[in-house]
């Protein structure tokens, strides 16, 4: 009877033991695709190349993407953002400001951006756009189309251009979260005056 219980009791140490090592590995096999998931579908690094958004982000910064953001939101209004664009036979990426969304009417008249008729009284001090390319008309957005705008606004190509245009929402790659080499989110970053009255001019 007294070898029947050991038999019992090393049966039953020995399935805890083996719960306990399946247990940790499902748990290893987890952080691992948690891990791979962030990796290639959730962050990634990208390093400033040019002179368009500045002074916001600056040649050789370094951007962390994050590329859930757009997966369970919209894209607002100033959200810096990456897009994926074709051209001249290649994929390129370029960063930028989304302007407006889905569904309006964006013009730029006088160096200014107008939304649906009214004039946007923009967070920042941005330079007067010295010209509106496309957006010297009217432009309608279609439900899945942004203009987009850089911050170096005399500097850059934009939805202004041609080459550019509209962009569609399946090519916003991720938004703009953090300056890695400075440690700042983006949205502290910039380097604008807030509430400067000549903005609102």
């Amino acid at each position: 009877m007294r070898r029947s219980l050991n038999l019992e009791d090393h049966s039953q140490k020995y399935k805890t033991i083996i719960t306990q090592v399946l247990i940790t590995l499902a748990e290893i096999a987890v952080v691992v695709l948690i891990a791979y998931a962030i990796t290639h579908y959730g962050l990634e690094k990208m390093h400033v190349s040019g002179s368009s958004m500045e002074p916001t982000l600056k040649e050789g910064d370094s951007v962390l993407i994050n590329k859930m953001s757009y997966i369970i939101s919209s894209a607002k209004r100033n959200d810096i953002v990456v897009v994926q664009q074709d051209g001249a036979g290649r994929n390129y990426y370029f960063i930028a400001r989304i302007m407006g969304l889905p569904g309006e009417t964006v013009k730029i008249k006088d160096g200014y951006l107008y939304i649906d008729g009214k004039k946007i009284e923009e967070e920042y001090n941005f330079p007067v756009m010295e010209n509106g390319g496309l957006a010297l008309e009217d432009v309608v957005l279609d439900d899945d189309e942004y203009f987009i705008l850089c911050d170096n606004r005399n500097e850059c190509e934009d939805s202004r251009n041609a080459n550019t245009g509209n962009i569609l929402k399946k090519n916003i790659i991720g938004k703009a979260w953090l300056r890695t080499n400075s440690l700042a989110v983006i949205k502290n970053i910039d380097e604008f005056n807030k509430d400067d009255e000549s903005a609102k001019r």
